[in-house]
Parts: C-alpha cells; structure tokens; sequence
C-alpha cells in the first residue's frame, strides 16, 4: 500500500465530494467511499511514496502553517492508469500551492526512500478522486452523474496516510 501526504479540504467542500461519490456509488461505479472506511477522506495528495518514516509526522506542523490555503476546485478530469480510468476534480494549482507542494517534497526526500515520480513537482497533478479503476464508457457515464461548476476550496488540513496499517495522523491549520 502506498502512503502519502495529503491536503484535506474544509467541510463544505468535503460535503460536495462525498455527495459526488454517493451518486457515483448508487450508479454502481466504483466511488472511492466503497468499502466505507473511517479514514476514507476527500483529500489532494501532496506527494506519495511505497514507505514514508512515521518521523515526518514532527514537519507536519510547519507544513500545516500555511493553512488555510485557498484554492479553487476545476473541472472533471479522467487520468489514464493501467488500461482503466481514474475520475477526479481537478484543483486549479496556484502559487501558494505549488510553493506547499514544493516544500512537502523536498522535507519528504529525508523520509522516503523513493517518491512515485507522478507526484514529484513539475509532474503532479492536482486533483480529488471520485472514482477509481473505470473504463471508458463509465467515464462517460460517471460525468453525467456529476456538477461540473468550477467553486472555491479551503483546505485546512493536512495529513500523513499510512496505506500499510490504514492509519491517518491529521494536523489542522492554527487558526
């Protein structure tokens, strides 16, 4: 299991995403909520990694200083994996992200021995995942299921996914 990361948005937007997977879910797409589990979270991956030390938990203070950070949700987007598809919204990057990405990734460099090279800056892409593993005719039936106007998001979190012991450890911004 992978480990990452990961931003997670403040309860409005996290209300709108889960109601995105409740109805890809009833369509019987494979929404991200199924098999419900209590840590399964609307979140943006920063970075991902096979293994990241438990140590990192110590940086995600200073990383949570730069929340909340403001962001903007875009349109939906299919990215290609393995034959099937993955279904995400996009965030639209702006600089204040990209500077978090930035410094997530080099503070990760000591904690990880290997990053997945899709989340490395210059090669990620910002997005919230509704749905996993479809084929393209889902694609094309998942997005008629879906709101396509562009809003704002707050994300006001960040957290540390341990993929292997299904474990989360959150930090929320000092308001």
């Amino acid at each position: 299991m992978a480990h990452s990361l990961e931003l997670l948005p403040g309860p409005e937007t996290d209300a709108v995403l889960r109601a995105a997977w409740d109805r890809l879910a009833a369509a019987g797409l494979r929404a991200v909520r199924r098999p419900a589990s209590p840590t399964d979270r609307p979140h943006c991956t920063l970075i991902a990694a096979p293994r990241i030390a438990s140590d990192v938990d110590a940086l995600l203070p200073e990383l949570a200083t730069h929340l909340p950070l403001a962001a903007h949700l875009g349109p939906p987007v299919a990215l290609p994996g393995r034959g099937r598809y993955t279904l995400a919204v996009a965030v639209v990057p702006n600089a204040a992200l990209l500077a978090l990405h930035a410094q997530a990734a080099a503070a990760l460099d000591a904690y990880a021995t290997q990053t997945f090279g899709h989340t490395r800056p210059g090669r990620w892409t910002a997005h919230m995942t509704l749905a996993r593993r479809l084929t393209g005719d889902q694609v094309g039936a998942a997005l008629e299921l879906l709101d396509r106007t562009d809003q704002p998001v707050a994300f006001t979190a960040i957290r540390r996914w341990d993929g292997d012991a299904a474990r989360d450890v959150v930090v929320e911004a000092p308001f």
